[in-house]
This record gives structure tokens, sequence and C-alpha cells, in this order.
């Protein structure tokens, strides 16, 4: 085995210990402290995790404060422990992952909300719970492609659960999510598409020399006085012309 192989070996090792872990924490301690205390440990979690992954996070920008809506772009599973590394927050994914062994068990003691992307009652469902968290305060991330890319372009972005932020009256904040390695600015290492199987993926990303996730917060935008669907658009065309730059 060579000395790559060797390196991405050590670091599943070390990244399945990290795991239990996180198991243990979540049964034995989440159950006994307030929502902020298990947020803080989410936070240091996922930071640890990106480190023994071998990723690095370069953040620019600034989180806003109080009840937020954070849009991104979803690249790859990667993608919610690099915001989580920058700002603890809850998440809005698709309910296939709360199937997924022991990891979507970790990611609903996160707080996530699950939807059911091909049911527009349960997207309504969702709308609601979602607004009320953001009236509660709570700070949240979505990824209105609803699918990963491969990180060279954007998506079309679905503005229903936009519609939370308006009811709610909260700022939605944007968020630019670009991955890179030793030998692309665009990583192929990082892109979580198609047919690639969970394991196939974090292969590849121990596997990457010098992955980093880049994550720029961009300013902060007001609801009031647009539509979701222009909300959306506006937001869209923030995140593409982000990832423009940074990729040139």
């Amino acid at each position: 085995m060579s000395a790559p192989q060797l390196r991405a070996v050590g670091r599943l090792l070390r990244c399945g210990l990290h795991i239990g872990r996180g198991v243990v924490i979540c049964a034995l301690v989440f159950p006994f402290i307030d929502a902020a205390q298990r947020m803080a440990h989410v936070g240091r979690w996922n930071r640890r995790l990106l480190q023994l992954l071998g990723v690095r996070v370069l953040a620019s920008g600034i989180p806003n404060e109080g009840a937020t809506l954070f849009v991104a772009n979803h690249v790859s599973w990667l993608d919610i422990p690099a915001i989580i590394s920058v700002r603890p927050m809850r998440f809005v994914s698709k309910s296939d992952v709360r199937g997924w062994p022991v990891i979507g068990w970790l990611v609903a003691c996160g707080g996530t909300l699950f939807i059911e992307r091909r049911s527009r009652r349960d997207a309504q469902r969702v709308v609601h719970q979602l607004a009320q968290a953001l009236r509660d305060g709570d700070q949240i991330a979505m990824f209105p492609e609803g699918t990963t890319s491969d990180g060279h372009g954007l998506l079309p972005f679905h503005a229903n659960l936009m519609q939370a932020a308006i009811a709610a009256e909260v700022p939605l904040q944007a968020i630019a999510l670009r991955f890179s390695d030793a030998s692309e600015r665009i990583s192929s290492a990082a892109a979580y598409i198609g047919e690639t199987t969970l394991m196939q993926s974090l292969w590849a990303v121990v596997s990457a020399t010098d992955l980093t996730a880049h994550v720029v917060l961009l300013p902060a935008l007001l609801p009031q006085g647009l539509a979701r669907r222009e909300l959306a658009e506006r937001l869209r065309m923030d995140i593409a012309a982000q990832l423009e730059r940074g990729a040139g």
C-alpha cells in the first residue's frame, strides 16, 4: 500500500472513532443540556471532523446575528460540516439523509429539519416548521438547489422554503461554497454527484491533497417587499457572482 493510501486509511479510522464519540455525546450528553450547549458541541465536533478528514476551511464574511435563514449552493455532504465549522446552526435536509446508518441519527441530533422534496404537502409542513423556528430565534441553513452539483455552476433555486423567512420577517444570508485541492481550483474530489456512493465520496475526500473548503458569507438580505421567487433569483445571482470570482 502506498503512502497516500496509508494516509487515507488512517484518516478513515480516526473519523470512525470520532463518529463513535459523536454517538456517545448525543446519547449521554445531549439529553441533559440546552440548545445553545448542544450547538456548541456540534460546532466543535464538526471542526474536528474536518481536521480528521484532512479538510481545511477558509472563511470570509460575517455571519448575521440573530434569527437568519442561510442559503447556500450545494456541492457535497462536506457543505454541512464546513458551514457549521464557521457558525453552528440547524439545517434543512432531504429525508433520505435521515435513513443513513448512524450518520442520519447524528444529523437528527443536531436539530436538522427533514423534508420529503417530492411532496408538496411536506414542503408546506416544513415551511411552517421553519418559520416557527426562525421566530424562536434559530439560525437555519438550506440548499435551494435541492441536490448537489459538481461545483462548476449552479442549478435552479427552489423558492418554496424561502417563504419561511418572509413569514417570520427575518433576514436571509447567502453562503457561496467552493472546494479546491492541490491540483484543481474546483475540486472533483469534493463533489458528491450522480451515482457516487457515500463511501466512494468519503474515500475521494480522504485521498485528496490539500482539500480546502472556501466558505464566503455574503451580506444579509432583508425580505421585505420581495416575493420568494425574487429572493431566490437574487440570492442565486449573488452566489453565482462570488463563485465566478473565486474560480477565476
